[in-house]
């Protein structure tokens, strides 16, 4: 399998700041619309809602990431903790939107719905389990937590699989959009359970290769 061009390493920093950039443009834009009445009569709920698609794609990307490099050869691993932390950043985005904008800092609300309404239930266990992985996205909790690390952080399917479940039970109807997401997080969580006896098969199996004489 050939590998994918690789940028030469003098651009690998600026290539993982110029994504947390890129990354972070759709949060502005979505505030200016916000601003200026271009999202509509519910400009509140229609950026929740927005920044809320965002923290899912961005949580997909981070996961995408290693059958890419598995199954085409593209490793692009140095960007796997920016759209993580980018995924956490819009969660929190949308949370503070929820919270600060859309109940105005009503905290007894806020636990009404926790407790009534099971899709902000789980939308909270999404956030909190996030926090800790988060946390942990620096070289030195890599460093400390050895093999731990690897152990916390696959906390990342879990926390995949409730945002989509959190997502179509706020859309109420399963539509082409949260079937898609549906779709996306089944196969990725499929690759998972597979994964390892997939690499084992198509590793190279050299103890039947023939001996070369000499």
């Amino acid at each position: 399998m050939s590998s994918f061009p690789a940028l030469p390493r003098r651009l690998h920093g600026p290539s993982v700041w110029a994504l947390y950039l890129l990354g972070l443009l759709p949060a502005a834009w979505y505030v200016y619309q916000a601003m200026t009445g271009g999202l509509g009569f519910n400009p509140v709920k229609g950026l929740e809602h927005l920044l809320g698609i965002w923290a899912l794609r961005f949580l997909i990307a981070a996961l995408v990431v290693t059958p890419l490099r598995d199954l085409t050869g593209i490793n692009w691993f140095r960007y796997r903790r920016a759209l993580g932390l980018l995924g956490f950043y819009y969660v929190l985005f949308h949370f503070t939107v929820y919270v600060v904008l859309d109940l105005r800092l009503d905290i007894h609300a806020v636990w009404a719905d926790i407790v009534r309404r099971p899709y902000i239930t789980i939308g909270m266990a999404c956030l909190i389990l996030l926090l800790p992985l988060a946390a942990t996205s620096n070289g030195w909790s890599i460093r400390s937590l050895g093999p731990r690390w690897n152990t916390l952080h696959k906390l990342s399917y879990i926390i995949l699989a409730g945002a989509v479940l959190h997502f179509v039970l706020a859309r109420k109807s399963l539509t082409l959009e949260p079937a898609t997401y549906i779709a996306i997080a089944a196969v990725l969580l499929g690759y998972r359970i597979v994964r390892k006896p997939l690499q084992k098969w198509r590793r190279p199996k050299r103890h039947n290769q023939p001996v070369r004489q000499t």
